[in-house]
């Protein structure tokens, strides 16, 4: 009886052990565009295409560096620009471009070469996984959101960041001036909100964004991004989709 016990024992957690492996975060796919850039439209309608694929979180920003051409961007932000002259630094390129993507914090291709982007999202898909926190969110009574970010298996070398992002999921813009005059162009999860809100040495901890925060998040969705620190690479990414439940 207790070796068949056994023999049941072990033939569950063979099961199981698969199941527990498979558990990762998404891979991160970051496209630096622009509306006033001719060459990103295509870069563009790849990442809403990818936004359809399980196991991706697919994030579009902004940048503001072509606004001078004649169209401003309605979602460029400058800190678009900043986190990728960041990326700049960290891969150690020449210089920023567009339509770029980083993949998980490590890896970059021009954004509209399909061959050269799934190369690097298979990379990153056969990569072992490193140790990463789980990440959860929750709406306090005054409106605050409250991120519990749970403990690693190893802390990192240094306090890893931990960044806020709010993101839409679609919009059209009719473009009237600049090198994509007379275009309807589709963007998919422009970022609307970047904050880090703090730093994460590898044990639980729990931050507060305050109420006037989680307001700026406006209607769309949210994530955190838990990234090796001087922008490297992404440990751990969780879309928080109960941020707005209201919406």
């Amino acid at each position: 009886m207790a070796s068949r016990l056994c023999l049941v024992l072990a033939a569950l957690l063979a099961l199981a052990a698969p199941a527990c492996a498979d558990e990762r975060p998404p891979i991160v796919v970051e496209l630096f565009t622009s509306q006033g850039c001719n060459s990103c439209p295509p870069a563009d309608a790849y990442l809403g295409e990818l936004t359809q694929r399980p196991g991706l979180l697919t994030l579009a920003f902004h940048v503001d560096y072509w606004n001078y051409i004649g169209w401003d961007d309605p979602f460029a932000r400058p800190w678009s620009a900043a986190r990728q002259k960041g990326y700049q630094k960290s891969l150690n390129e020449r210089f920023v471009y567009t339509p770029q993507i980083v993949v998980n914090g490590e890896a970059q291709g021009i954004g509209s070469e399909r061959a050269t982007i799934e190369a690097l999202l298979r990379a990153a898909a056969a990569a072992s996984p490193r140790a990463h926190p789980a990440v959860t969110l929750r709406r306090r009574q005054d409106g605050a959101l409250i991120v519990d970010v749970g403990a690693g298996d190893s802390p990192p070398r240094a306090p890893a960041d931990i960044w806020l992002v709010g993101f839409d999921r679609m919009h059209h813009t009719r473009v009237l001036r600049g090198e994509n005059e007379g275009q309807t162009l589709t963007d998919y999860h422009p970022v609307r909100f970047y904050r880090r809100i703090g730093a994460w040495p590898g044990w639980s901890l729990e931050l507060v964004v305050p109420a006037a925060d989680a307001v700026a998040l406006g209607s769309g969705e949210v994530a955190v991004l838990i990234q090796t620190a001087g922008l490297g690479p992404i440990l751990t990414a969780s879309v928080l989709k109960d941020a707005n439940p209201s919406r």
